[in-house]
């Protein structure tokens, strides 16, 4: 790649956007090109030679069954015909990035239009409609209107009325569900088996709650499928809608087996979260699953732009209340970035006394550990209201990323003084958080983890938790950044537990921006050939046998 081009697309030039009017076609195709090329390709691969015949037909069904989801993700976050808007696409480079993106925003670049003919991404995507108030919506009375799984549409009279997923997808989900039952009957592992079954129903009914149930018990299987509407990101709006995704994953026993001894240590490590005891009282479930993964498939919410390198869930906090969550680690995703993204980054901008500190087995256990957090501090408010999420609002995302990061670290931290992890040290965990951070921030702070991140960097940086010479270049200080990581993870808690909307949303946008310092720094990044994100070619036929 050409560094000249590479520098263009970062900054995104103006011109860029004005393709077909003022400047030439090879100039456009240049542009495009840049912006493909900053996505690197990992080919999702593993051994599955150890699958039995039933097995590997079991992949092809699930595979089927993902790629539905896929397509439903392209109606909600585009919110307009797929095959339409990439068909009128006539530049390859331009239709791949726009793959990518599931639409003609760039996700980490602000939602930047790259595609001339689009405004700007509505904040609810897909899920209301474009000309709703807030105003209208708060004053409409209607029960299932804050549902994760509803559309807002409106109705022959212009009035708001909610749709579930399963009537507006009707043909899709009835062919997902079944695909899921004939997988069902191909599963050699009881429990997974029985995960497949309850979740073809709860596709069929919008209710997650027996499924999600199920798939705690999935413990001893050799694939597994994450499947439906789940997480609350692209609902820019109020937070309120899960998009549809699907994982496919193939168990890696031998580094599993490495971490089920953390599970137990659960339970103590709520005792010991840097807050008051009231915001702690909450236990989660003790039958937590810790594993690790190859992916082979991503599809929907998880494959846009950046892409997911691990699992916490289910999130209904109901079951994380009475089992706890299962937390999958996608270990060859996690190490394509690490390699292609987190090592180049910290050449540039992480001290050279500091870099030898910037470990795969660190980045590892602070993404383990991140999604450990998830299940841990408080899910309800205190004053008995009701859940965090729905006390936070749209709010809520942002700031429950930055407290799975920062507990994420502060577990890394107790696990060092109780002896029981030593695979890295706090240096390591700490440097390679630091260099983790940039490689999140770097093209905008817009998603609910680039704020979570800005955060954490502004809270550590006010507290000297890291240096920064004359030259741009950072080191950590060991004792104030495990001070600092205490009193931030202590400070989100709380604010969680108060449920205070106000407060949350007024510490995301006065911290969960990049300042100019930062900014300046980023900047050396440009033209450093350093691939923004990755992008997967997958499907069987990459899979080993």
């Amino acid at each position: 790649m050409k560094i000249k081009y590479l520098a263009m697309a970062i900054a995104l030039t103006a011109a860029l956007f004005s393709c077909g009017e003022k400047q030439d076609k090879k100039s456009c195709e240049e542009n495009y090109e840049a912006l493909a090329n900053q996505y690197a390709k990992v080919t999702l691969t593993t051994d599955i030679s150890h699958l039995s015949d039933n097995e590997v037909k079991m992949l092809d069904l699930l595979f089927k069954a993902g790629k539905i989801m896929d397509n439903i993700y392209w109606t909600e976050n585009f919110n307009g015909d797929k095959d339409e808007f990439l068909n009128g696409i006539e530049d390859p480079n331009a239709r791949k990035y726009a793959e990518i993106n599931y639409g003609p925003w760039d996700q980490l670049d602000n939602r930047r239009v790259f595609i001339p003919g689009y405004g700007p991404k509505p904040e609810g995507a897909g899920f209301y409609p474009t000309d709703m108030t807030k105003e209208e919506f708060d004053a409409w009375e209607n029960p299932d209107k804050t549902s994760q799984y509803t559309l807002v549409r409106r109705d022959e009279n212009g009035n708001l009325k909610t749709v579930w997923y399963h009537e507006a997808y009707k043909d899709e989900i009835r062919k997902a569900a079944e695909l899921l039952v004939e997988a069902s009957q191909l599963a050699e592992d009881k429990e997974f088996a029985d995960y497949l079954q309850f979740r073809a129903v709860d596709l069929l009914i919008d209710d997650y709650y027996h499924s999600d149930m199920a798939w705690m018990d999935v413990r001893n299987n050799n694939i597994d499928f994450v499947v439906g509407p789940i997480e609350n990101y692209t609902d820019g709006l109020y937070g309120y809608k899960a998009a549809h995704e699907s994982f496919i994953l193939i168990k890696d026993k031998e580094w599993t087996e490495k971490l089920t001894r953390y599970v137990a240590l659960l339970p103590e490590l709520q005792t010991k979260l840097p807050v008051d005891d009231k915001y702690k009282q909450e236990k989660p479930g003790s039958d937590a699953d810790l594993a690790a993964y190859d992916v082979i498939f991503y599809g929907g919410d998880c494959n846009m732009a950046s892409k997911t390198i691990a699992i916490n869930l289910p999130n209904d906090e109901r079951v994380q209340l009475q089992k706890g969550t299962r937390k999958l680690q996608l270990k060859n995703a996690m190490k394509a970035k690490f390699d292609k993204i987190v090592v180049p980054i910290s050449e540039v901008l992480v001290a050279p006394e500091a870099r030898q500190n910037v470990k795969f087995d660190a980045f590892f256990a602070n993404v383990m550990f991140h999604e450990v957090a998830h299940g841990m501090g408080i899910k309800n408010t205190l004053d008995g209201s009701g859940t965090v999420r729905h006390a936070l609002k749209e709010q809520y995302s942002a700031i429950e990323e930055a407290k799975a990061d920062i507990l994420g670290l502060f577990l890394v931290t107790k696990l060092h003084e109780m002896g029981e992890y030593n695979n890295s040290t706090l240096e390591e965990n700490y440097t390679t958080f630091m260099a983790g951070i940039f490689r999140s921030v770097r093209f905008g702070a817009a998603s609910a983890h680039g704020k979570a991140n800005m955060i954490e960097f502004n809270f550590l940086a006010n507290e000297g938790a890291f240096t920064r010479d004359e030259n741009g270049l950072y080191n950590i200080d060991l004792p104030k950044m495990k001070l600092a990581v205490e009193k931030l993870g202590g400070a989100i808690l709380t604010a969680q537990g108060d449920g205070n909307y106000e407060y949350v949303k007024e510490w995301i946008a006065t911290d969960g921006v990049i300042k100019p310092e930062l900014q300046a720094d980023l900047d050396k990044l440009a033209g450093c050939g350093i691939p923004k994100d990755i992008w997967y070619e997958m499907g069987m036929e990459y899979l080993e046998r």
